[in-house]
């Protein structure tokens, strides 16, 4: 997972123009679906192949490399096209001229005049896709685990990184910063705290 140091995040505004297509209106409430067929797509497939490979094939090699192929397709489709499409987020990492690595977490700025620049539909999509599926893949590591697997054991833990990774920087593009985090958390615990004292 991406390590960070709070003082190499920044906060920017996410593209230097905006999508023409967040702009359009649209009958449909999937505004992107080949983007949202393929946020899933690749995740389940690798899912799928990981079940059924024994019934497939016998040859442990053929189905590490096709899972391991479907868990890099969509590491880097999730990345760099569904996050930014589907939720207008994005993360990444630069290295400045003194050669310190930064972490970028950005987020579309939302319009002036409070329109939506996604659909409610896609977002689901996406979120549900996302924390699902890394979820499923901790559950086959622990059967691994337990089952005594150990071959299988690499291909799990490469679908809990890959698709962790993609869960971790989606979540601070989310809620920003851990000092945001840190601060939403007060704010919330005075406002529950005030509430009781105020019910007394």
């Amino acid at each position: 997972l991406p390590q960070d140091s709070s003082d190499d995040i920044e906060d920017v505004s996410l593209f230097d123009a905006d999508d023409d297509a967040s702009r359009r209106s649209k009958k449909s409430k999937i505004r992107h679906p080949v983007a949202s067929f393929f946020h899933l797509f690749f995740r389940v497939s690798a899912i799928v192949v990981y079940v059924l490979c024994e019934l497939l094939t016998s040859s442990f090699i053929a189905c590490m490399v096709t899972i391991i192929l479907l868990l890099s397709c969509d590491f880097w489709a999730v990345k760099n096209v569904t996050g930014r499409l589907m939720v207008g987020l994005r993360w990444w990492n630069q290295v400045d001229d003194d050669g310190r690595s930064h972490w970028v977490f950005e987020a579309r700025k939302v319009p002036a005049q409070g329109g939506k620049t996604s659909s409610e539909a896609e977002s689901r999509i996406f979120w549900l896709g996302l924390i699902t599926c890394p979820m499923i893949w901790v559950i086959f590591a622990f059967s691994a685990l337990f089952s005594f697997k150990v071959k299988w054991l690499a291909v799990v833990v490469m679908g809990v990184v890959l698709q962790g990774a993609n869960l971790y920087g989606y979540i601070r593009c989310k809620v920003g910063s851990r000092k945001n985090l840190t601060s939403m958390a007060t704010s919330y615990l005075g406002k529950q705290f005030l509430r009781q004292v105020s019910a007394q």
